[in-house]
């Protein structure tokens, strides 16, 4: 836990590419051996929010929308997803996206953006960072 609240913490601290993500991990290994728990630690280590997301929610294109927010002309368009609405709230925040196998391969393209250059932009054009 230590090296990996350590290389986060130096980022924070300005030593790392400021246009890209602190960092991206991916936690994998059956159930029970703690890849939950690590996210939990983490953000406890570092004193900031956990967003956690059950992504067996997201197995349906329709439900895509939910995360990133309605396409203009569809009802609710206006509105931010869930996903990018808890980014802009808490952009320091250790994201947990739980049962990520289950999400729709949409979803992927979605998550390639943030990996890539650490920005997140919803249906409206709304872009937030996590830094």
């Amino acid at each position: 836990m230590r090296p990996l609240t350590e290389a986060i913490k130096m980022a924070r601290a300005g030593l790392g590419h400021e246009h890209k993500p602190v960092g991206s991990f991916l936690f994998a290994g059956p159930t029970g051996v703690g890849k939950t728990e690590v996210t939990v630690q983490l953000s406890k280590a570092l004193g900031i929010e956990l967003l956690r997301f059950d992504m067996s929610e997201y197995m349906e294109r329709h439900t895509v929308s939910r995360l990133i927010g309605a396409p203009p002309g569809y009802v609710g368009f206006d509105q931010g997803g869930l996903l990018t609405d808890a980014v802009i709230k808490h952009p320091h925040a250790v994201l947990l996206l739980d049962e990520i196998e289950k999400a729709h391969p949409d979803v992927f393209n979605i998550l390639l953006q943030v990996m890539d250059n650490g920005t997140l932009t919803d249906n409206n054009g709304r872009q937030s960072g996590l830094p």
